[in-house]
């Protein structure tokens, strides 16, 4: 489309300079927010990088100092010279309607940018790339617009309003201490410490290979769906379709997987998988074993499965450590650099989803016996970027025989970690692992003490590195 059909308002783009050479207050309130694709006149980006210079080296915005800093640049012939500067304070009447002047240039830019972005989509369809490549890379332009365009403004307290809605929050808890209760887990302990998972919130579950991670994640897709009716996506770039239904199957009818594979099933072993069949099929769990699948595309197709479902209440992603993050990486490959792209990118879509995301991750292979932050793999930005980072530690998976034989050690026993909640208190969850059917279940008591986790620094060792392996969940 050719550049003169674009959507632009010339005069309120003059206009809104003229307001900002006429009134401080307005260059306060909105220089540092415009941007120089609201303006679609290139004189008008000119003048407003002036603007910019000007207010930056805190001097008074006027004809006088926007043609010295013009003049200095180079500039002054690219703006239209002395005569265009001044006449933008000549032509604006007031600086009353601002606002409105402002609200005309998002608009045009917004819609300049879909023209764009639509131009680019219609370039990509007919280079013929997949189905799957093409829809992704159409809602990622669009998206990418949206997240632009969703920015909020620095508001004081002094209307109260906020204020309010919060002490009517906590009275309403009060009243009902389930009111604001998040998606409950199926485990109590959790539950309690966390209030349920709350909407909006990145929840990274870490161990490592063997503790146990897909089982309890699954475990809590299991309780939401075929326990309380709630829609989940579940996202497997490891683990195979047949695999997860296999594991949910065994787990929901309480049968041993080992003696289903081994052909030793009962009768009313048969009866219970039945019934958990029957739970399954009417279930609204969704499963996507692609082995390669960015951010973007699971955004998509969550946007797609809330839209066909009229809700979605959780997402689980098995594991971070298996994305990529679909983004040209400039430069030296950086892993770390990608991870972190990919955690913030879940952060962002899970405030949008307005649901929980579970992520699972992995841990460095040297660590210490207790799980620390640091031991998270690759990134620190799995740590900064998560509401919640639970550790899980099954001392039987590494304990020796001695250990065994001294009774220090107790078969079954798992330990979940809570090293970092973003709106509550840190805690250690004791539960029990029954392997046959790979279900974390609740337990009152095991004979361990109960006490807080501790955590220590940890420093990398010497020889440590970060190549991805091989994780049996």
């Amino acid at each position: 489309m050719a550049n003169q059909s674009m959507p632009h308002n010339l005069e309120a783009e003059a206009a809104l300079l003229g307001c900002l050479i006429m009134d401080a207050e307005v260059q306060s309130d909105i220089l540092e927010r415009l941007r120089d694709e609201d303006f679609y006149q290139e004189s008008h980006r000119v003048i407003l990088a002036a603007m910019r210079a000007v207010y930056a080296s805190h001097r008074t915005i006027d004809p006088v100092t926007l043609t010295d800093e013009l003049t200095k640049s180079g500039d002054l012939e690219k703006a239209g010279g002395v005569q265009a500067i001044t006449e933008l304070a000549a032509n604006t009447p007031s600086s009353a309607n601002y606002r409105e002047y402002l609200a005309i240039l998002r608009r045009d830019a917004v819609n300049r940018a879909l023209i764009r972005a639509a131009n680019k989509v219609i370039e990509n369809c007919q280079t013929g790339p997949e189905e799957r490549d093409a829809v992704s890379y159409a809602e990622k332009l669009v998206y990418d617009i949206s997240r632009e365009e969703d920015s909020s403004d620095l508001r004081g307290l002094a209307d109260g309003k906020d204020l309010e809605a919060i002490l009517n929050k906590f009275e309403d808890i009060y009243r009902d201490p389930t009111t604001y209760r998040g998606l409950e887990t199926g485990f109590t302990k959790l539950d309690k410490i966390t209030h349920g998972l709350q909407k909006g919130t990145l929840d990274i579950i870490a161990a490592r290979p063997g503790m146990g991670k897909t089982s309890l994640a699954m475990n809590i897709v299991e309780h939401v769906c075929l326990v309380k009716g709630k829609v989940a996506a579940v996202f497997s770039l490891e683990m195979p379709r047949q695999e997860i239904l296999q594991r949910l199957l065994c787990a929901h009818a309480e049968v041993s997987m080992e003696n289903a594979l081994s052909g030793k099933l009962e009768g009313d072993d048969w009866k219970k998988l039945i019934y958990a069949y029957n739970k399954l099929q009417a279930s609204k769990i969704y499963i996507d074993d692609s082995s390669s699948v960015t951010p973007a595309e699971i955004l998509s197709k969550c946007r797609r499965l809330a839209a066909q479902q009229g809700s979605l209440d959780l997402v689980m992603i098995d594991y971070i450590q298996l994305m990529t993050s679909g983004e040209k990486m400039g430069g030296e490959y950086n892993r770390q650099q990608e991870i972190a792209s990919i955690t913030r990118f879940l952060k962002i879509m899970a405030k949008e989803l307005d649901v929980p995301v579970i992520a699972l991750s992995q841990l460095r292979r040297i660590q210490t016996k207790e799980p620390q932050l640091s031991d998270l793999r690759e990134s620190g930005a799995i740590e900064q970027d998560a509401d919640i980072v639970m550790f899980i530690n099954r001392p039987e998976v590494t304990a020796t025989p001695e250990e065994f034989a001294k009774g220090s050690v107790v078969k079954g026993a798992a330990d979940l970690v809570i090293a970092k909640h973003r709106s509550g208190s840190l805690g250690r969850i004791q539960l029990r692992f029954v392997g046959e059917t790979t279900k974390f279940v609740d337990v009152e008591d095991q004979g361990r003490p109960s006490e807080e986790p501790i955590f220590h620094p940890k420093k990398k060792e010497e020889g440590e590195d970060d190549i991805p392996f091989d994780d049996e969940s």
